[in-house]
């Protein structure tokens, strides 16, 4: 049985996020539904999710000392990691201390906090097809790997991450020698961390790439089964998502292959919550691309789609409570961004934009605008896939940041 206290007494469920952007704040806005205290932490003051949490924090959470005086401190029972640039050898030291219990554990937030960790589990630990791809520490090593220097050529076209950052930021597509140099630049300023170390992967050519949201939950039975959302499709440049919809059409072959590669990295990471696996499908074959233990950007279209959105399946594994993966209508979401590097900005058009059949806005409340800043997202409920796409496309549109 699972009991939750009254938040702001001394029988309260508490709970931190370690991040507090746009997909934090709705997770916060979950758990508060359902009774939690909520602390948001972020690197910066007013993120999105200290904006609504009943308590914000602002720490460097990188900086192991800070972590562990913060969670000491504030005392929760739960530690919700909503980015990758956390102290996360001290989550585990935390966590083994029996100090407090880390979602979905402090191993995955370890794992998946880095592009290597989650990558050599998956291809070398667990035997999941992956594109071919190699670490690199120097301009001279990442020139190495595309040329096959071993004998093992990556090749061209390939991508070059960093093995730590979010929303692509960092990520490129090499096409030729020419691009080598441009790419390890651009890689080390996208970086989290200043970590001089990237992953180039041969190049996939896929015919669709999509998110399965994956659910860790507690079953009736007390066991945590494994349950699956709609397979979510996007569009991404550069690796930043800009739109996305579901659910996405897959043969039931391709689907059966998703959710096996799903089920087998997820079980292994363990614990309790939604991860966001990312994978490449070509006919019936599948590749295993990402996963983030975590709600993903590409499933906020789960405002538009799920009786339970991403942010409450999350809350609610978490918790111990059950969770109901179930489609209500096809729809999609589209990037609303900054257009602007300004504090304080100012949205016009918002009337204009919520007058298209069906949609929804989320302006997500961040204080400093940047030309390529995700400020927002509109939403769309349709009869089918496409229409919803055309609608959050053109509400998208109409809504203008501006310096104020």
């Amino acid at each position: 049985m699972t009991t939750l206290g009254t938040p702001l007494s001394p029988t309260a469920t508490r709970v931190m996020l370690l991040g507090s952007g746009e997909l934090g704040k709705e997770v916060l806005i979950a758990l508060q539904r359902l009774g939690v205290e909520t602390i948001a932490v972020d690197r910066y003051e007013n993120a999105p999710g200290q904006q609504v949490a009943h308590h914000a924090r602002t720490i460097t959470m990188s900086d192991p000392a800070q972590l562990k005086a913060l969670i000491e401190a504030e005392k929760p029972q739960l530690v919700v990691p909503e980015i990758e640039a956390i102290a996360t050898p001290m989550l585990q030291q935390l966590e083994e201390a029996g100090t407090v219990r880390v979602i979905p554990t402090a191993r995955a937030a370890r794992l998946t906090m880095d592009r290597e960790g989650i990558r050599r589990l998956a291809a070398e630990t667990l035997g999941l097809p992956t594109s071919p791809y190699k670490f690199c520490d120097s301009l001279a090593e990442l020139q190495a790997a595309i040329d096959g220097v071993d004998g093992k050529a990556i090749g061209y076209p390939c991508i070059v991450k960093p093995v730590m950052s979010s929303s692509g930021k960092g990520q490129s597509k090499i096409d030729g020698p020419d691009d080598v140099q441009k790419a390890w630049d651009y890689a080390m300023a996208g970086g989290r961390v200043s970590h001089g170390r990237v992953i180039v992967e041969g190049f996939i050519d896929f015919d669709y790439e999509i998110t399965l949201l994956t659910v860790r939950a507690l079953g009736a039975d007390g066991q945590v089964q494994t349950q699956f959302c709609a397979p979510i499709g996007h569009v991404q440049v550069s690796g930043d998502y800009v739109e996305s919809w579901q659910p996405h059409p897959m043969s039931p072959a391709a689907l059966a292959k998703a959710q096996r590669i799903a089920q087998a990295v997820t079980a292994d990471l363990g614990g309790q919550g939604l991860f966001g696996v990312e994978l490449f499908v070509k006919g019936e074959e599948v590749w295993f691309s990402e996963v983030s233990p975590r709600p993903h950007d590409t499933g906020m279209v789960t405002m538009a789609t799920q009786w339970q959105n991403e942010f409450e399946l999350h809350a609610r594994a978490i918790l111990g409570l059950p969770v109901d993966t179930t489609l209500k209508s096809p729809g999609a979401s589209a990037v609303i961004y900054g257009g602007a590097d300004a504090r304080g900005i100012v949205f016009d058009g918002v009337d204009h934009a919520l007058q298209v059949p069906g949609t929804e806005l989320r302006l997500f409340g961040k204080p400093e605008s940047f030309v390529k800043r995700r400020m927002g997202v509109a939403l769309a409920h349709a009869d089918d896939v496409e229409a919803a796409r055309r609608n959050a496309k053109e509400a998208a549109s109409r809504v203008k940041p501006r310096a104020a």
